[in-house]
């Protein structure tokens, strides 16, 4: 599923017109989006957990050459399915 059928979905399911269903996931993405930038964690009953995560600083190996490389700590975002997403997909 792209973008414009979740646009579509949800324009459906929520009676939107197409215009307001693309505002309500645009505004939910954005929301989302600041609230890990700022090191929040975003939690959906039901669905499920997104946060960020800290990656520790290590070592590795440059796949081309082969030599090994330090990879810096970083940090990314994460998604922690509810358990009602994971039975509701399992099933």
């Amino acid at each position: 599923m792209n973008k414009s059928t979740l646009v579509d979905a949800i324009s459906r399911d929520a009676g939107l017109g197409s215009a307001a269903a693309e505002a309500a996931l645009s505004a939910l993405v954005g929301a989302i989006t600041r609230a890990l930038a700022e090191g929040d964690k975003v939690t959906i009953p039901g669905f499920g957990t997104f946060e960020v995560r800290e990656r520790a600083a290590r070592s590795g190996r440059n796949p081309r050459t082969g030599e090994p490389m330090e990879i810096a700590a970083s940090k990314a975002p994460a998604f922690k399915p509810a358990t009602a997403l994971k039975d509701a997909v399992s099933t």
